[in-house]
């Protein structure tokens, strides 16, 4: 009953696993996330990308 065996505590340790011999612990208290008003939401971000199909710029066959 040592380091090789995987039912004992110190086994677990060893091989690095968890089980009902050696529960992990429970993390630590939720924080609250702070809720933002109206007036501070960022403003939206501009679109950079371009729609499907438009030209960006004119070609020799456009009028075809």
């Amino acid at each position: 009953m040592g380091k090789g065996d995987k039912k004992t505590k110190r086994g677990k340790i060893t091989s690095g696993s968890y089980g009902k011999t050696r529960q992990r612990r429970k993390s630590a208290a939720k924080i609250p996330v702070k809720v933002l008003d109206e007036n501070e939401k960022p403003a939206p971000k501009a679109k950079v990308r371009k729609k499907v199909g438009e030209q960006t710029e004119p070609t020799e066959n456009a009028d075809v």
